[in-house]
């Protein structure tokens, strides 16, 4: 099974967590503030991180950069509903999802196996690998070796980047709302989702444009979505 790292400075969320996720199987490690989490991440095996925003001695936010400096596994942050600029400034440092306290346990769980799927798909885990290549002018995304290539230079991608990727160079050319992403993507309702979906596009694009403001592949069809130019 998986270990899941709980980090939160409230002591009964981090056992109340503990407690539906011990149900389903899962390997808990707990730490109570971000740099405990970075300090588990860089000594353990960890699969998936549920990482609270405000928090002593290191916040949140602080933690899932230094995280994403070592290691792209899967961060989903546990937020206050007052918290929307510090989810979206979340997502910019790389987190993948975020859940709003009060949490309902189920969805909180469905979350987490979505993400854990992502992530040992694109190669987190012992899976084994099949299928093919897929390329767009001069991107290629071997889905058997689980890497993306630009110009024949290598691309680092998070597994939430990855799958995005995936989905639009299996359709060339073919118009994705973000509602469409989110619900293809994260496996969800979405709800919300537009401004999720536009950071981690805008990440993507980052990485695989040459000039992120004037893309040639990730193309906004506006009003309608977002499309990978064929």
């Amino acid at each position: 099974m998986y270990n899941i790292l709980i980090c939160d400075d409230e002591k009964d969320i981090v056992e109340a967590l503990n407690i539906y996720l011990t149900s389903e199987g899962y390997t808990i490690f707990k730490g109570y503030n971000g740099k405990e989490a970075v300090d588990i991440i860089a000594k353990e095996e960890i699969h998936l991180v549920l990482l609270d925003i405000m928090m002593p001695v290191m916040d949140g936010i602080t933690a899932m950069a230094k995280i994403r400096e070592i290691s792209n596994i899967p961060v989903i942050l546990l937020t206050a509903k007052s918290e929307d600029t510090d989810k979206i400034l979340g997502l910019n440092v790389g987190a993948d999802d975020y859940v709003t306290k009060p949490f309902n346990p189920v969805e909180l769980i469905a979350r987490v196996k979505a993400q854990l799927r992502r992530y040992m798909t694109l190669g987190g885990g012992n899976v084994e690998k099949t299928t093919d290549r897929l390329v767009v002018k001069g991107i290629v995304l071997d889905d058997k070796a689980r890497t993306v290539t630009v110009d024949g230079e290598n691309v680092n991608l998070t597994p939430t980047e990855y799958h995005i990727l995936k989905l639009f160079m299996e359709n060339p050319g073919k118009v994705f709302s973000p509602k469409d992403i989110y619900k293809m993507v994260w496996e969800d309702i979405p709800l919300g989702s537009e401004g999720t979906v536009a950071v981690h596009i805008r990440h993507l694009r980052e990485k695989i444009e040459i000039n992120p403001s004037e893309p040639r592949y990730l193309k906004v069809v506006w009003g309608q979505g977002y499309k990978l130019e064929e």
